[in-house]
């Protein structure tokens, strides 16, 4: 199932997608819910980024075609690190590179949707905590990324996380394809695959640290290829199971 989250005729709605259409949904995603008879042409309606998540926990070095790339060893336990809610944004929405920012970097992203109050689960539970899947793109300004520093300020900048298109349940988080194209030329392509630590364990391992709420996101880390880009690019993140996410750059 494909739930999209957009605007309509000033309402934030919820839907859930088929075909070319979006049929409304009434209630709480995350709790009790009915899909109505209302259909609307994806046409006609905004779409918005999936989620409003209370926050955003990313994911170091998580592939292992990345680690080898860079000479280092698989981390021991996942590396997290926090990204702020302010800095999502939705399907073709536009990623705003502050003047500070010299070195922006792009990275592809499996994001996971957690679908309820989480806290101390069991990696053979974490499945049943988790809604779905969307595509994300986590966003790095490299030169505020000082050696030995926290990455906070390098991860925190607006718009620096595009999300969606939409919240996908039912597929596999452990064999999906993710890729990256910057003005239409392939620059990330791998599979769920390489992760060193799937979704199943970091949902364990994060939940013993802090409680995760309904709709919070987990970004699970990057594939190799992330790089560079400038004012007047467009991405597009893909994926067969998960869908198509643009952003311009300016």
């Amino acid at each position: 199932m494909k739930i999209a989250r957009f605007y309509y005729q000033e309402r934030d709605l919820y839907g859930v997608v088929e075909d070319h259409q979006v049929k409304i949904i009434e209630g709480d995603i995350f709790g009790s819910y009915r899909v109505s008879e209302e259909t609307l042409s994806l046409s006609e309606v905004k779409l918005l980024a999936p989620v409003k998540p209370s926050k955003v926990i990313g994911v170091g070095l998580n592939y292992r075609a990345v680690a080898k790339d860079k000479g280092v060893e698989l981390p021991s336990e996942p590396i997290l690190f926090l990204k702020p809610p302010s800095g999502i944004i939705g399907p073709g929405d536009s990623v705003i590179v502050p003047e500070i920012v010299k070195k922006p970097v792009f990275e592809v992203e499996l994001a996971v949707v957690i679908g309820k109050k989480a806290k101390n689960v069991t990696e053979e539970a974490a499945l049943d905590y988790c809604l779905g899947y969307t595509l994300a793109n986590d966003i790095t300004a490299k030169d505020h990324m000082v050696k030995g520093q926290p990455w906070a300020k390098g991860k925190s900048f607006d718009t620096f996380t595009p999300v969606g298109p939409y919240i996908v349940t039912g597929i596999n988080p452990e064999t999906t394809e993710i890729a990256l194209l910057l003005n239409g030329e392939q620059k990330q392509l791998s599979s769920t695959a390489d992760m060193v630590f799937n979704v199943r364990q970091l949902i364990a391992f994060i939940s013993q640290i802090m409680t995760l709420e309904a709709g919070d996101l987990i970004i699970t880390g990057t594939p190799l290829g992330g790089g560079d880009f400038a004012g007047g690019d467009v991405f597009t993140l893909s994926s067969p199971e998960l869908g198509e996410l643009t952003n311009p750059v300016r």
